[in-house]
Formats: structure tokens, C-alpha cells, sequence
């Protein structure tokens, strides 16, 4: 009995490392890759052009149209076959910023750094007025009622910002990769339902006040930002919608200059400001547009089975999002230059897209995956269901690549394993059973797909570039982005010429 089952277990490791060792690599043709993506880069060039000629992306504004356009265009040129913007859906209205200025004019006169938050209006010209300043926590509307008409309020007491003792940028330690390879202990993730409480609260108390304000004729809103040393972290002050009610004028403040102004009023001290912002709503089309492109499949059997490769090219609206993420669309257009320079001919189709309507919660890639491969929410499936590949993202920062997010997909570990291998040198070998969110891969795995996020080094995204006027083309690495490049040039290829589809897990249950 005891030898039998060491012969079993001999078997079974035996067939484990048979099957570990059988998925082939093409090195000739990660040679080629290699040269081609190091020694003819155009990486930077595409990322400049989307972030320093096009500037900010948001999603529905004509900034992201004509990005969307050229990326069309620059990917036509370089020889990829249709080549074209394609609607996910009604989005909204877009939105972009004009011009804009606040100062201080007295006691002392200081120019603020700051921005308008998303989809709000502006002033209807210059607004000369005095700053209030309102405690969010002791908020009364009796007290303050009739009081604030043609006045700059400053929403929320200032708050001592927190001394930094470690860098800004990081890369991935080994203590940290061996972190993410270990596999969750099993133990349910704990829901912090009393934080979720409090957000629900502090949100409601807001909208609220927001009300309270424009009732009271406000002149303009100012709010500080959520990080220091001049950067400021702004998404959405209102709503995309067509329907929607305009808000106030708002503007995110530097923590710093806006803790100033509220230390002045907390010792009565009468502070003049001038506001002046002109925003422009945009409503001639409320349609949302995903960039494609592909690489048609050569094989007759195969061809009609696509991997598909994407990042989202619509950012927010106070840096130019690069490392949010015009560095990833720079990247996965890169690769399909590599392919198509290498004149490559793959046995499946290759297909990029570019998404917008991201940071709105994943509309254009759930849009696409809607109407390409089925409803999540039912889960009926359309016959293309069955003809995608794979799916991967870039999405976490412009940070190398070190390795990929298996999303429980245990069946994809050996496949990675060995397509991986040959990029140990360049730091990514980190193949994890665990799963990320949050991105565009979700609206693939959620409907059963095998959708894949790679792991990044963080750099200075989180500390200094997500969501922020800094987030712009002089915060992203070369090196980094070609050997991003690379590495996805080379999965995608070996994904397109493989036998099989990569391994599925079960599908999910619909919601309905």
C-alpha cells in the first residue's frame, strides 16, 4: 500500500514537472523582441504626443477625442488593420477647463496653487470675495443662513499634514514579492463596515452642505487637498450627466496654502480673495469611444480567436495622466509596433484597445465585454465568448513589470512560469495565485474570461502621481516602459501562437 502510493505521488510530480517544462518558448523570437523594443523604441515619443501635446484625457471631452484620433491614426500608419474608435455607450457630457485663477489679496497677497474639481462650473467671470471658513463637523445651518451670499467658503478646518521620512519612490522588495506569491491563508478578508459607515456619512453630510451652499448663493467653494507639498489630488466635483444640476464652483487647494488662509480666519482676521475660472461643459456628443486595432491571425483554425492587450486612455483633468495612464497606452501600442515591425505572422488575432470611461468605474471596457462577449450581470454568453484568448492590462503606474497576477487561475501558473523565465533578468518572475482590482482586466475575469493585471513596481504613483496635477510625462521612467514593452510583446506573442486558449476557471454567477 505505502509503495503504491509513493508511485502515485512520483507519477503525479513527474506529470507536474513534464507539464512544467513542456510549454514552449520561442527565445529567437524573444531575441527579436529584445533588439527591436530596446534598440528602436518609440515608446517616449508615443507617450509625449498623448500627454504633452493632448494633455488631460477626461473622459467625454474633446481633449479625448482627438488623443483617441491620433492614436487611431499613429497605429494606421504603422500598418495595423482596422484601425478605429468604436462607442461603448451614452456616456455624458464632457467637461474641460479654460482658464482659471485664485489669490489671496489680503492681508498679504499670495497666488494659491490649485484646480478646478471635475464637471463644475465657473464663476461667470472675476469674483471678488471674503473667505469663510466652515467646520464640517459642527456644521449649522441656522447660524449661517443668510450670512454667506457672494463669499468664498473653505470647506473643512485645516488639518496638519503628515511629515514624510521615507521616499516618495519605491521599487518592489523581495520581502514584498514574497509577499504577493504567498497565497491568501484562506481567512476572509475583513470588512470594515464601520469605516464604510462613516464614509456613507461624511458623503451624505457633504451633498447636504453642497446644497445648503448654492441655496445660500455662494460665490465659489475651495477644498484641500488630500496630499502635501503642493500636490493636489482632484477628481470629480459634479456630474457627467446630460440631466444633471451644475454644483458650485470648486476648487482643490494645496494643503499647505489652504491651512494658511484657515489659520487667518481662525484668528478673525479677514481674508480677501479673487476667484475667476472658466470651465466649459461639452454635450455634441454623449457617446463613450474605445481605440482598436489589431494584428489580424493567419491560421485558418485560429484566426478568429483574438488576445486582447489594453490600457485606458482617458485620465483626469489637472496633470496630463501618464502614469495614468497614458504610460500603459504607450506601452501596449508599443507592443503592437514591436509585432507588426517584426512582421510577425500570428496564428491568432492580436487586438489592442484603448479605453475610456475608466476612472468612471470601467464603463469602456465593460461595454466592450458587454457587447463582444456577454452580460455579467445574467450571464449570457454571446458565441465570441468562446474566442478570446486572454485579456492583459496595464494599469498600476508607468513601473517595471515583476511579474502577474494569476487571479486564481491556478491552471495559468506553469504556462507563466516558463513565459516568464526567460525575463528573471530583468526582474519579473513573480507568478501569484492571488488577484488585484480595480482596473480593466475585472470587466474580462468577472464575466469568466481569463483577464490579467501584471504586478508593477509602485515608484512614486500612489505617493505623488495618482489623481494629480503631477501626474505628467517627466514622473515615467524609459527603461521602465521598454522593458514593459518587452515583456508584454512577448507573453502576447507566445499567447497568439500557443495550441491552446489559455485555461479558463469556472464561470462565475450572475447577480441576477
Amino acid at each position: 500500500m505505502k509503495l503504491s502510493v509513493v508511485l502515485m505521488t512520483v507519477l503525479v510530480c513527474s506529470s507536474l514537472l513534464i507539464a512544467r517544462q513542456s510549454e514552449p518558448v520561442d527565445l529567437q523570437m524573444i531575441t527579436r523582441i529584445k533588439d527591436e523594443a530596446t534598440n528602436n523604441s518609440q515608446v517616449m515619443e508615443t507617450l509625449s504626443y498623448l500627454t504633452d501635446v493632448y494633455g488631460p484625457r477626461l473622459t467625454g471631452s474633446s481633449y479625448l477625442r482627438e488623443a483617441s484620433e491620433w492614436a487611431r491614426d499613429e497605429m494606421s500608419e504603422w500598418g495595423l488593420a482596422n484601425s478605429r474608435l468604436e462607442s461603448w455607450g451614452t456616456f455624458g457630457r464632457g467637461w474641460l477647463v479654460e482658464r482659471y485663477s485664485i489669490e489671496m489679496l489680503s492681508p498679504r497677497y499670495m497666488n494659491l496653487i490649485a484646480h478646478p474639481k471635475a464637471w463644475t462650473p465657473g464663476t461667470d467671470g472675476p469674483v471678488t470675495g471674503e473667505a469663510v471658513l466652515i467646520d464640517l463637523e459642527d456644521f449649522d445651518e441656522e447660524s449661517l443662513k443668510g450670512t454667506l451670499s457672494g463669499k468664498i467658503v473653505l470647506l473643512g478646518l485645516p488639518e496638519a499634514p503628515e511629515k514624510g521620512f521615507e521616499a516618495d519612490a519605491n521599487r518592489l522588495s523581495e520581502e514584498e514579492l514574497e509577499e504577493k506569491y504567498a497565497a491568501p491563508d484562506g481567512s476572509p478578508s475583513p470588512r470594515n463596515y464601520s469605516r464604510w459607515q462613516r464614509y456613507r456619512e461624511r458623503r451624505r453630510k457633504r451633498e447636504q452642505i453642497s446644497k445648503f451652499l448654492r441655496q445660500e448663493n455662494v460665490a465659489a467653494v475651495m477644498q484641500a487637498s488630500s496630499i502635501t507639498h503642493g500636490t493636489l489630488r482632484i477628481q470629480s466635483g459634479g456630474s457627467y450627466k446630460n440631466a444633471a444640476s451644475n454644483t458650485l464652483p470648486t476648487l482643490v487647494v494645496a494643503l499647505e496654502h489652504y491651512n494658511r488662509i484657515a489659520r487667518l480666519l481662525e484668528k478673525e482676521i479677514p481674508v480677501e480673495m479673487a476667484v475667476n475660472i472658466q470651465t466649459r461643459f461639452e454635450t455634441e456628443d454623449s457617446l463613450g469611444y474605445n481605440v482598436i486595432a489589431e494584428i489580424p491571425g493567419t491560421d485558418r483554425k485560429l484566426k478568429d480567436e483574438v488576445v486582447v492587450i489594453g490600457a485606458h486612455i482617458d485620465s483626469w483633468h489637472s496633470g496630463t495622466g501618464a502614469t495614468d495612464n497614458a504610460g500603459g497606452c504607450a506601452v501596449m501600442m508599443e507592443v503592437m509596433r514591436i509585432l507588426k515591425a517584426l512582421d510577425i505572422a500570428p496564428r491568432r488575432t492580436i487586438r489592442v484597445a484603448l479605453w475610456s470611461g475608466e476612472e468612471q468605474r470601467l464603463f469602456g471596457s465593460r461595454g466592450y465585454v458587454k457587447q463582444e462577449y456577454g452580460n455579467r450581470r445574467t450571464m449570457e454568453l454571446k458565441e465570441d465568448h468562446e474566442n478570446l484568448a486572454a485579456y492583459y492590462n496595464i494599469d498600476n503606474g508607468s513601473g517595471k513589470i515583476r511579474g502577474i497576477y494569476l487571479q486564481g487561475n491556478d491552471a495559468c501558473r506553469p504556462i507563466f512560469e516558463s513565459w516568464f523565465r526567460p525575463f528573471h533578468d530583468m526582474g519579473a518572475e513573480t507568478i501569484t495565485i492571488r488577484g488585484t482590482r480595480s482596473t480593466d482586466h475585472m470587466a474580462f475575469d468577472e464575466l469568466g474570461l481569463p483577464g490579467f493585471q501584471f504586478i508593477q513596481d509602485p515608484l512614486d504613483y500612489f505617493s505623488r502621481t495618482w489623481h494629480t496635477n503631477m501626474d505628467v510625462y517627466d514622473h515615467v521612467l524609459e527603461g521602465d516602459l521598454i522593458q514593459m514593452s518587452t515583456i508584454v510583446a512577448s507573453i502576447v506573442y507566445h499567447t497568439a501562437m500557443r495550441d491552446e486558449k489559455l485555461p479558463r476557471k469556472p464561470l462565475p454567477q450572475g447577480d441576477e
